[in-house]
């Protein structure tokens, strides 16, 4: 760090140059007048010790122009006037620190250099880290792929980031909706501000009023101590509610009230907290339906819809499921200082063909496993094991008509013997024409 002495006292000026100095860190530069140091300031200067009297201008006078050239640098004055007021007078104008000349000069000042020093390097690693975070919640780096269904996804966060409205997330278990939740949040303006998550089917049902809302000291049986409830943790940034189907109903009209009317009571508790912050949801369940069963209350559907962004599930997403395979096969082999290994033909097929149950997080758990059980530099079909919970069949989990259920088995059989049209009636005992009928209309409707 390069320290700019001005100071008019030739003996005084070595002196303090010597002692900061001492530090290898440290580099002290001298000037004898306040025009000398404004003729070689720079915007990248940090600290000034600056003498309180100098011979050509005064230090208020002084100061002002050098906020003219350097907004952030740190203004030490080194005075031998005692008054408080100068003090006062100093420390109002922008000085980092107002230090008297005796004895204890030195070792003021070199704590004062210390501390600007730390101080500097704290706010640099914070800039990095808030770099890094906003890198790790870029959209395309925490959600692989580049399916139409995606880029409708990606385009909505982007729509969630840069206005601060409620976002509701759905979509199947798995599907990525708490990094959706992240992302949306560290691209937006309350980056730098908490976000709080919260998931409601972890926390006992007993329980979950003092966790959002907070207590007091005595509000019942062990509790002991204040606690201050999700809901105030989340002011002034972002709170996420995760799986807000499972609350019950009774509960679900306290947090409509809190939201209506932005302020709660801890338990126990009688003054009203203000709130101010940004709401997140998400649900694996189709809060409509709830709404429809009497699961949940429709005035607080409307009140935490906001902008809804459905997650589609890994099976409808095509050529993602590689894109993600090879992803996480990468980050798995780099993590554990493992060769880089392909995934041959037949298992890329073989991850195509299956209906991903269990969607990013079961193709995550597949493939590292895969990586464990090869022996080859490529991923075979016989290292990949599926291993689904559900006993719906892989392919009535997608929703079609019968007609389109059809033609699905059709395709199927002719990709598999080599679009061999008449061994694919055999097989099905249909007729040839029923097949071409299908493969005509499937050309025309595309």
């Amino acid at each position: 760090m390069r320290v700019l002495i001005v100071e008019d006292d030739p003996v005084y000026a070595k002196y303090l140059k010597h002692n900061i100095e001492l530090n290898p860190d440290y580099e002290a530069v001298v000037y004898k007048t306040g025009m000398e140091l404004l003729n070689n300031l720079t915007a990248n200067d940090q600290v000034i010790s600056l003498d309180y009297s100098l011979p050509d201008m005064s230090c208020e006078l002084l100061i002002k122009k050098i906020r003219e050239i350097n907004q952030t640098i740190h203004i030490v004055t080194i005075s031998a006037q005692e008054e408080i007021s100068t003090a006062v007078k100093l420390l109002r104008a922008g000085v980092y620190d107002y230090i008297e000349k005796n004895e204890e000069t030195r070792n003021r000042l070199l704590n004062t250099i210390k501390h600007i020093q730390e101080n500097q390097l704290l706010k640099s690693e914070l800039e990095i880290l808030r770099e890094e975070v906003q890198t790790k919640y870029d959209f395309s780096s925490i959600l692989k792929g580049n399916s139409q269904p995606m880029e409708r996804v990606f385009q909505l966060m982007e729509k969630a980031s840069k206005a601060n409205i409620t976002v509701s997330i759905s979509g199947e278990t798995g599907t990525g909706k708490e990094l959706v939740a992240k992302a949306v949040h560290y691209n937006s303006n309350l980056r730098n501000k908490p976000l709080i998550s919260v998931n409601m089917s972890a926390i006992p049902k007993d329980l979950i009023e003092s966790e959002l809302f907070g207590h007091e000291k005595g509000a019942f049986t062990g509790a002991s101590a204040r606690r201050i409830g999700k809901f105030e943790e989340a002011n002034g940034g972002t709170l996420f509610l995760d799986e807000i189907a499972e609350l019950d109903l009774n509960l679900q009209s306290k947090i409509l009230r809190a939201l209506q009317e932005k302020e709660i009571e801890r338990i126990g508790g009688n003054n009203k907290i203000k709130l101010n912050f940004r709401l997140l949801v998400a649900t694996h369940r189709d809060l409509a339906e709830e709404v429809k069963n009497g699961n949940f209350r429709e005035d607080l559907f409307y009140r935490v819809l906001g902008l809804p962004i459905k997650l589609p599930p890994l099976r409808e997403r095509g050529k993602d499921i590689l894109v993600l395979a090879t992803h996480f096969m990468d980050e798995f082999c780099k993590e554990n200082k493992l060769k880089k290994k392909s995934i041959s033909t037949v298992a890329r097929q073989k991850l195509m063909e299956y209906s991903w149950p269990g969607n990013v997080r079961e193709i995550k758990a597949v493939v590292e496993l895969a990586i464990v059980m090869s022996n080859e530099d490529e991923i075979l079909a016989d290292d990949i094991t599926l291993t689904s919970t559900r006993n719906t069949p892989d392919f009535l989990l997608k929703e079609m008509t019968m007609k389109d259920y059809v033609n699905s088995i059709m395709v199927h059989f002719l990709e598999k013997y080599d679009n061999n049209v008449m061994t694919v009636a055999a097989k099905l005992n249909i007729g040839k024409s029923t097949i071409y009928r299908m493969l005509k209309e499937t050309v025309r409707n595309n």
